[in-house]
């Protein structure tokens, strides 16, 4: 658990833990250099509790504090908490016991719910709701280029995958926690969510992904074009992009600038069809089966940001004979 500046919610946080049903556990809190209490707080609760254990490093970030904790960790399971948020009483138990009976998932996380309600605008709401509705190893492959589908601070990991991956990393200012989930994607891992909510996250606004640049939309952007380029449109000789509006628009310009071959994108709107984007036709839905047999190894990008777009477009694809996964991936 890495901790900054915490002192406002980190007794309730502390207290979650400490109601927690699985007695064998240890709470590794990293203080991150904070400048307010939250030192002295961690210092009572690890005289109160030996489970409770902190080291303290100066101010260097979520992802040294992340990492620090990590390598201290002596446990077979590591899980990660944020020092605003509180884990349900059961969260470690039932997570520990689905890792125990699913020995091929590297990662286990479980459905969250925001608080406090009143400062959970829609769109936070909107990104929950998603979130609870990706839980088991196909939902989250088939939608992992969506969003980040692991509410980070809700995660528990095998501590072989989580050291094999080398943990968080500094990767041009990537969102840490997506990197990771990306880089263990590609590596085979198999991820799950304990279909109960075990998570409450807190919003507010000093939470990091408002404050830091790393959590930007451009930033996210940036992180899947660099996975999908080593990924799923690795040796493609061409690939569309369903959607040339802003999302489209936004995320062609990091594919091409990773060299993704885009040939042309896929709209509905009569008034864009015929025109271009980034140089490449837009082409209209009848004629992506002309497109598509055009090349030897296509595939297509379905990246719209309006809500509902995905089912749509989904179910659009399905009919027309493309495979999820295989032919076509969601990126909005």
């Amino acid at each position: 658990m890495p901790c900054y500046n915490a002192e406002k919610t980190l007794e309730e946080t502390l207290q979650s833990l400490s109601a927690q049903t699985l007695g064998n556990f240890e709470v590794l809190a990293v203080d991150d250099g904070s400048e307010d209490n939250t030192e002295l707080i961690l210092d009572r609760w690890s005289k109160r509790d030996v489970r409770f254990k902190h080291i303290s490093q100066p101010h260097s970030g979520v992802i040294s504090a992340s990492n620090v904790g990590m390598l201290a960790c002596r446990a077979p399971f590591i899980a990660r908490l944020d020092a605003d948020d509180r884990a349900h009483p059961q969260r470690l138990e039932k997570q520990v016991a689905f890792l125990e009976e699913s020995l091929e998932t590297a990662v286990v996380s479980s459905l969250v719910k925001a608080f406090p309600k009143e400062d959970v605008g829609g769109g936070f709401q909107v990104y929950i709701e998603w979130l609870n509705s990706v839980v088991t190893d196909e939902d989250i492959k088939r939608e992992i280029f969506v969003e980040s589908p692991l509410p980070n601070p809700s995660v528990m990991f095998r501590r072989e995958w989580l050291l094999k991956m080398g943990g968080y990393q500094e990767h041009d200012n990537f969102p840490e926690d997506y990197d990771l989930y990306l880089r263990m994607y590609l590596a085979g891992a198999n991820f799950a969510k304990v279909p109960e909510v075990l998570h409450e996250w807190r919003e507010h606004p000093d939470r990091i992904t408002h404050t830091d640049s790393r959590y930007s939309l451009k930033n996210f952007l940036r992180t899947k074009a660099h996975y999908l380029a080593r990924g799923p449109l690795k040796e493609r000789d061409a690939v569309i992009v369903w959607g040339a509006g802003m999302m489209g628009r936004r995320l062609s310009k990091w594919l091409m600038r990773e060299d993704v071959p885009i040939v042309a994108f896929v709209d509905i709107d009569p008034k864009k069809i015929g025109r271009t984007r980034r140089g490449k036709p837009i082409i209209s839905v009848d004629a992506l089966k002309d497109v598509w047999n055009s090349h030897q190894a296509p595939a297509l990008l379905a990246s719209v940001g309006a809500r509902g777009a995905r089912k749509l477009i989904r179910e659009r694809l399905n009919n027309l004979g493309y495979v999820e996964g295989r032919d076509w991936w969601s990126a909005a």
